[in-house]
């Protein structure tokens, strides 16, 4: 049998590793920036690129993107290499995937501050950027198959199985989710509207958390958490159950996002059976991790890389256990829109996806330098700073979010909301903000310990850059009699791929094509008219600085929230909503009723100054509001992509609408100044104005016809 001599490549693992640490420390450090703001609003700045609503998203998409975007692909990167027993396919491909990347990540970042946003959560990046996306992931995709092809290794292992899956499916969520219309060139309106979008966008945003923070990592669990112990993977039976069960079932539980809105309920009541059974393949996963360790927890106790794959693995397994109990109606009920959902999150992200990061990253670096760890003292020091960070973050969220659904619903004897004004609220979960950005310090301040350590492992040491291996050419033709059914697969990976694609698009298949298709599921209102062109540039702008972040626009069929806002959210309200703004959080009130509740002269000074008409707000100021002149330029393109996606503007509308515009944005300077406010027509403020007193009256207009035709 012929040996072949060959080299791995260790140069793109570095250059992937680190990336991951630098932008592990830039996402966490905007996450600590935005927690402090909630605690201290002074510290939004007054300026427009440095507000919550543009800082929170810029946090999501370096953690996710960058963060463990990069550190998925170091693992991949060595791990596939070692498990084919080949170079990467083309170290050219490797490179341009590698700075296509970070130029993307830059661009994101840059955009985002700028406030370029398609108004989507963890989807704002613009249509270039999503073009970029695409075909860097194309990039990625080449040089995995292509070394998997070249590979000399019969079959191939579960973490492959895994990288796979991951690569097929993070290509449909994004192609299918960042379908938009240019309005130029860092502008574009979503395809979908109002429901439509609501069930694309969590079909994407839960899927995206399955196969960009959950498969990726459980491939390379797999494959480190063996090595790091030295033990074989527990069960190999139960790694095909976790596999196959685990992809089928996650695709379809994207609506337990969206109970009890307008989103039909038949939708809703899939994603909640569906997000109930993803217990079982996910503790599967976590079992088949410990269950590893079978033998090794002496180990444990002086290793620590074993200990951050612990608490890694039962981070997975407790955020997989909640994730279903949370889409249960009764618990949803209670969590949704509050920081119970925010603690949950954090709970996979620090525990599962950070910790599993520091655990590959101690375990490589003294691999590829070829030396020892500098100090396992700083890197236990690390394990418990970063754990104490944990708690630090989510108790205190945990408590956040009870006290704020206990709050929002509580009535007195009389039957009337005993704390009426949202603030009270806010004002009580104050020291519950501060006490979670001191877990952040903590976690951040683990990271930096760990930074140290591994420079100075890595100085201590002499980088491999490419690492000499050998390894037996794969026999083709060999006989297969009598082997297992999924041993077959295990030798074809273009099957593998395929099998892959047919099992993640049944369930989104089986969601999205009646609610696209039967007009029932969205009962249209005719008193629901487009948006007049002012309001559309008003709503822009409410996208642009991120207002979704804080503020929900999705009125819940619950006593309280009719109490307090006003009549529960219709499917038929949002049929012109390119995008949907339904949010997840509630850090102010909800706002889909807000239209016509406060004189515009409120909204001119709540933007000025939050506090001034609410005390106690936490609310960004945003004063460039009176300032910047609105842009009426690109209202005639707005409204031909408006018309594209079949909103009905009259033929022509478009080279008339500013006379509009202009005719309404006269109207609210008049009554502003009935109020004692001076302020041109053509100012950004008065667009928003405009937006904000339309929203939820169309309901409103319908019940005034309704008395009419009574009377």
């Amino acid at each position: 049998m012929e040996i072949e001599k060959f080299y791995y490549d260790n140069r793109i693992v570095k250059q992937f590793a680190n990336a991951t640490i630098f932008w592990g420390i830039v996402g966490m450090t905007a996450g600590l920036f935005a927690a402090l703001q909630l605690v201290f609003p002074q510290l939004n700045l007054g300026l427009e690129y440095s507000t919550f609503g543009r800082v929170r998203p810029v946090h999501t998409n370096a953690v996710i993107f960058a963060f463990v975007g990069n550190g998925i692909f170091m693992g991949v990167y060595y791990s596939l290499q070692r498990l084919c027993k080949a170079r990467m396919f083309s170290d050219a491909l490797s490179k341009i995937h590698f700075w296509g990347w970070q130029l993307i990540i830059v661009a994101a970042a840059v955009s985002l501050l700028l406030g370029y946003t398609t108004g989507k959560e963890y989807a704002e990046l613009e249509w270039p950027i999503d073009i970029a996306i695409t075909l860097v992931w194309v990039v990625f995709g080449i040089n995995m198959f292509g070394t998997i092809i070249k590979r000399r290794e019969k079959h191939i292992y579960v973490a492959i199985w895994f990288y796979i899956a991951t690569l097929i499916t993070i290509a449909v969520l994004h192609i299918v989710n960042s379908m938009e219309i240019p309005v130029s060139a860092l502008k574009s309106y979503s395809m979908y509207a109002g429901v439509q979008d609501a069930l694309v966008q969590w079909w994407y945003g839960h899927n995206a958390v399955a196969f960009f923070l959950t498969t990726p990592y459980l491939g390379l669990m797999y494959y480190f958490l063996p090595k790091a112990a030295n033990r074989p993977v527990y069960s190999y039976k139960l790694s095909i159950v976790h596999f196959w069960a685990l992809i089928f079932l996650y695709i379809w539980a994207g609506p337990h996002h969206l109970l009890y809105t307008a989103l039909p309920d038949w939708a809703q009541s899939l994603g909640t059976v569906f997000s109930i059974m993803l217990i079982a393949p996910s503790w599967g996963g976590m079992l088949n991790g410990l269950l590893t360790l079978r033998g090794a927890w002496d180990k444990v106790r002086e290793e620590p890389v074993l200990k951050f794959f612990v608490v890694a693995l039962t981070a997975y397994g407790m955020a997989t256990f909640e994730g279903p109990m949370l889409s249960l109606k009764n618990i949803n009920a209670i969590s949704h829109f509050t920081d119970w959902t925010v603690a949950h999150v954090h709970v996979g992200a620090l525990g599962w996806n950070g910790f599993l990061t520091f655990a590959v990253l101690y375990w490589l670096f003294p691999k590829m330098f070829k030396t020892q760890l500098y100090s396992k003292k700083l890197a236990n020091w690390h394990f418990w700073i970063g754990t104490l960070g944990i708690i630090f973050y989510a108790v205190p969220l945990y408590f956040a979010g009870f006290t704020q659904s206990l709050m929002w619903k509580e009535f007195t004897e009389e039957g009337i909301l005993k704390y009426p004004n949202f603030l009270e609220t806010v004002q009580q979960i104050l020291p519950m903000y501060a006490m979670r950005a001191l877990g952040g310090v903590l976690y951040l301040a683990g990271v930096i310990m760990m930074t140290y350590n591994l420079v100075k492992t890595a100085k201590a040491g002499s980088f491999v850059a490419d690492e000499a291996a050998e390894a037996a050419a794969l026999t083709k033709h060999e006989s297969h009699a009598g082997e297992h059914w999924h041993r077959v697969l295990e030798r074809k990976p273009t099957l593998m791929l395929v099998g892959s694609l047919i099992v993640i698009l049944i369930g989104g298949l089986v969601e999205m094509i009646p609610t696209f298709l039967v007009k029932s599921n969205i009962p249209t209102i005719a008193s629901v008219k487009p948006y007049t062109p002012l309001e559309l540039q008003g709503r822009d702008i409410y996208l642009r600085e991120g207002c979704y972040n804080c503020h929900s626009q999705m009125i819940r069929p619950f006593r309280d929230e009719t109490v307090r806002y006003g009549e529960y959210s219709k499917a038929g309200e949002f049929v012109y909503d390119h995008p949907f703004q339904w949010g997840s959080k509630r850090t102010g009130p909800d706002l889909h009723r807000i239209g016509g509740k406060y004189p515009d002269s409120w909204h001119y000074n709540h933007m000025f100054d939050p506090s001034s008409m609410s005390p106690g707000s936490i609310m960004p100021a945003y004063p460039f509001l009176l300032d910047k002149q609105l842009d009426v330029s690109s209202t005639s393109a707005k409204i031909r992509a408006m018309q594209t996606l079949g909103v009905p503007y009259p033929q022509g509308y478009d080279q008339i609408a500013n006379d509009d515009l202009k005719k309404q944005a006269s109207e609210i300077v008049e009554r502003l100044k009935k109020d004692g406010i001076e302020t041109k027509s053509d100012r950004e403020i008065v667009a928003l104005i405009a937006y904000l007193q339309r929203m939820g009256t169309d309901i409103k207009a319908q019940n005034k016809t309704a008395e009419v035709i009574k009377k």
